[in-house]
């Protein structure tokens, strides 16, 4: 009788759990983190040494005064425009310098301006992958990374890749820089000095 008892209560516990489970929409199920090149990416902890880029959206602020608080999109020729100052040079220049120049600018119509710069949306930081790999294309950061993590983001070498005769190309000054990157060494913890750390508009080239 006892176990009769027993094998009826396990059988009502069971029958309630399922009959919650039911309610709920069945059991719980573990989202998956999606991702989109051409959705708006958080952006990273930045600090004043960030280079401000064309497209990139900054915050400027003064205290206690909203006349002087707005967001500004960098224009593509590096411009922002800001009241009291007019048109400015953004690109380029470190949030540090930006704010130091607004400041110096700012000072003529504001007493002892309390102003705050930062990075709310980072567009600017771009770099290509192309070649033999999974995903190639344009990819949009939202902090730095290096060659073999942006190798990564691409997807990964495809297998007809030549995996040792990768090739970063960065253009500086109005002169093309080739830095090789040899995948299997760096993979082997080999030559690691050759991945680099990638800068706006660097290309990887994988043949």
């Amino acid at each position: 009788m006892r176990k009769i008892f027993a094998s009826l209560v396990i059988f009502l516990v069971i029958a309630g759990l399922a009959w919650g489970m039911e309610q709920d929409g069945g059991l719980p199920e573990h989202k998956a983190a999606s991702s989109s090149q051409d959705s708006p990416l958080p952006v990273a902890v930045l600090d004043a040494t960030y280079p401000i880029g064309p497209g990139d959206v900054l915050g400027i602020s003064i205290w206690k005064d909203e006349a002087l608080t707005k967001d500004v999109v960098v224009l593509p020729d590096g411009v922002i425009s800001f009241p009291l100052v007019g048109l400015i040079k953004a690109a380029g220049k470190t949030v540090a310098q930006l704010k130091s120049e607004l400041e110096e600018r700012l000072s003529q119509y504001v007493t002892d301006p309390v102003l705050n710069v930062e990075v709310k949306q980072v567009n600017s930081l771009i770099i290509y992958v192309i070649g033999r790999v999974n995903t190639p294309g344009r990819f949009n950061l939202n902090t730095n990374i290096t060659a073999l993590q942006a190798l990564a983001t691409a997807g990964g070498l495809n297998p007809f890749a030549k995996r040792d005769k990768v090739k970063i190309m960065r253009q500086e000054g109005g002169i093309t820089r080739i830095f090789p990157f040899h995948y299997d060494d760096i993979a082997d913890g080999k030559h690691l000095e050759e991945n680099i750390e990638l800068k706006r508009g660097d290309v990887i080239v994988v043949p």
